[in-house]
Formats: C-alpha cells, sequence, structure tokens
C-alpha cells in the first residue's frame, strides 16, 4: 500500500514506485484523498485507488482547519478495518496529509512500514513518522533527520517516461537553435513570467534569435507574456501546463526551475544543466536544501528569489549559453547526480521489509 496525496511533489514519485512493484508482480493500492486522487491520474490502471478522508492543520479556513482531526480520525478508521480486510505487507508513505490515515493506521497494526522523505528537509507528516518506522528512505542528500533514524539513500523514483530520456545525448550550446526550458510548477510560474521577458531582452540578440523557449505560464499572465515574446520575436511555446516535460528537457540546452525535487530528480536523470530558483514560501527553505547537492557538484547555479532580477538571470543564461564547454561539464554533473535506480532500491527495501514481516 502506498499512502500519498497533496502534491505531484508526493505522487510522481509515489507513481514511480507503483509502476516498479506492479512490474514485479505485486499487487498495489493507493491510499490518498479527494484531493490526491486528482494527483493520480498517471498511476497505471492496475493499482487499486483508496479515497479516504484527511484533514490539513495548514491549509483551509478555519472551520476546515478545526475539523481536520475529525476527518483523520474518520480516515484512520476506516484505513484500519481495511488492512484488517485486505493485509499489506508493506506500507509506503510518500508525505503530504492524505498519507496520515494510512500511516497511523500501519503504525497501530505494526505493519511493516517506510517513509520516503523527497527534499533534503523532512516534511510535517514525514516527520512525525520519521522515528515510527522501519526506515526512512531518503530521495535528497543530505537529509536533516531526528537522532536515531534508520535511513537509506535511495533517491528520488522518476516516472517511467523520464527514464525512457534517461541519459539523453547532450548537444552543447552554439550556433544551432537551442533550447531554454523554463518550468516553475503552479507556484512558481508567476516569478518567472515576471522576470523572463527582461531577462531574455537583455540577451545579446544574436544569442535570443537561437533560443526556443518553452516556459509554463499562468493563465492571468498568459497574455501579457505572449505579448513580450512576440515583441521580442522569440520563438515560444506557452502553456499552463506541460504534459511532456520529459521529452523538452531531453532536448533542452538549458533549464530554468524552480529546486523541488521530483524537478531536480528528473533534470538529473536525463542530465541537463539548470538554473534553480527555489520556492522561498517553501517549508523549512526545503527547496534550497535539495538545490545544495547539485549545485556543490557543478550541475546547477542556484538563484535565491530575493536576488532574482533579470540582469543576473541574464547574465547567467549568457555564462552558460556562450560557454558550450562549461555547459557540456555541467551536463556532465548533473547527469552524475542522478538515480534512475531509485525506483529499484525502493522497491528492494518495500520487499526486504515485506519479507521480514512475513518471517517475524
Amino acid at each position: 500500500m502506498i499512502g500519498a496525496g497533496g502534491t505531484g511533489g508526493h505522487m510522481f514519485p509515489a507513481q514511480a514506485l507503483a509502476e516498479e512493484m506492479l512490474a514485479r508482480g505485486w499487487r498495489v493500492r493507493l491510499a490518498t484523498d479527494a484531493r490526491g486522487a486528482r494527483y493520480a491520474g498517471g498511476f497505471p490502471e492496475a493499482v487499486e485507488r483508496r479515497v479516504t478522508r484527511a484533514g490539513t492543520f495548514a491549509q483551509g479556513s478555519l472551520i476546515a482547519r478545526a475539523l481536520a482531526p475529525l476527518a483523520i480520525l474518520a480516515g484512520t478508521v476506516s484505513s484500519i478495518f481495511s488492512m484488517l480486510r485486505d493485509r499489506p505487507a508493506c506500507v509506503a508513505g510518500f508525505g503530504g496529509y492524505p498519507a496520515l490515515p494510512a500511516m497511523i493506521a500501519a503504525w497501530a497494526l505494526r505493519l511493516p512500514r517506510l517513509i520516503h522523505e523527497q527534499n533534503g528537509v523532512l516534511g510535517r507528516v514525514n516527520r512525525i513518522f520519521a522515528t515510527r518506522v522501519d526506515v526512512v528512505a531518503c530521495g535528497t542528500w543530505p537529509t536533516e533527520l531526528p537522532a536515531g533514524t534508520r535511513h537509506t539513500h535511495t533517491g528520488n523514483p522518476v516516472r517511467s517516461v523520464v527514464l525512457e530520456r534517461a541519459g539523453a545525448p547532450y548537444e552543447p550550446p552554439g550556433a544551432h537553435p537551442m533550447g531554454l526550458v523554463v518550468i516553475g510548477g503552479s507556484q512558481g510560474a508567476g516569478v518567472f513570467s515576471r522576470v523572463m521577458p527582461e531577462a531574455l531582452m537583455l540577451l545579446d540578440p544574436a544569442l535570443r534569435d537561437r533560443l526556443r523557449v518553452s516556459q509554463q505560464v499562468r493563465p492571468e499572465d498568459m497574455a501579457r507574456m505572449q505579448d513580450s515574446f512576440r515583441g521580442l520575436r522569440i520563438r515560444g511555446d506557452l502553456r499552463g501546463f506541460f504534459d511532456d516535460v520529459p521529452k523538452r528537457l531531453a532536448e533542452a540546452t538549458l533549464v530554468i526551475s524552480r529546486a523541488g525535487a521530483s524537478s531536480i530528480a528528473d533534470i538529473t536523470v536525463i542530465g541537463r544543466p539548470s538554473i534553480l530558483i527555489p520556492y522561498p514560501a517553501a517549508m523549512d527553505d526545503h527547496q534550497s536544501a535539495n538545490a545544495k547537492g547539485l549545485v556543490e557538484a557543478g550541475g546547477a547555479f542556484v538563484i535565491q528569489e530575493r536576488d532574482l532580477t533579470p540582469d543576473l538571470l541574464a547574465g547567467h543564461i549568457t555564462a552558460i549559453l556562450e560557454d558550450p564547454e562549461g555547459a557540456e561539464a555541467m551536463a556532465a554533473a548533473a547527469l552524475a547526480q542522478g538515480m534512475p535506480d531509485a525506483a529499484e532500491q525502493l522497491a528492494g527495501l518495500v520487499e526486504h521489509l515485506a519479507q521480514q514481516g512475513a518471517s517475524a
């Protein structure tokens, strides 16, 4: 059983594990809430869905937050009865409040269990269970963990559509058309829409003319961005959502992105130079922690949003795209940080815990 929900950051690695477990002949069930179910469209049809009640103390109205304990309790009781009827060999939690009922039920029934933490800082739900599971699988290393936590570094599993592009050959910058991919997530596209047009305007026209820009743009920014790109005569593909991100990353010369764990996992498994702008409102600044290893390895530059200006961003873009050897070295460094076998490692961990539970 997989407990996950809330955002794609939790659901994408959960989906990758589900795909790997199905390939190994396992039966897989996803436990989430109604919101998490909306992110489950990419899960294989063979995955059973169980939607349970859950709640969050961090979002929603005061009434919704006050009622959150009751929703979590109802979901937990339902999960306990479900697990008693059909006992999971192992329960894997991926964070997010929708995972709470399944993880509480697994702890109450003393089932083999683990959590996977995607970020360099534990999320709220995973922080609760870090010392109450058999092992914490860390997607980012180093990860800040409570003392005494049993842990292992598995990396962040990526979906099969990303693995199909793993290690795609990199074409360094040159006189040819170059792909610039700008992905920010629903919370990040706004600042990129404000800064990117001016940054592109500051580029040398000869460089700008060779760019093919794919940028994620919020609906409220779309008309303004389209006008800006037309004014600069930039060949751009502006969309609210890209359903082919792995393909675009494989064709990219440079990526500009938030520092979400799943985004970094995709970038490193494919192996592309990047400029990372951590989301400043992320809990405990975990996106800065996510970026640290890749930046130190030489695969990315990081710009904090408080320092982000069109001039600074244009300078970074120019420095990378006018240095083919440096860009190629960044791509190689990023690829070296990738862990394309993360789903296999995590699946092996699940099977190990299940075997231990069966023999106990």
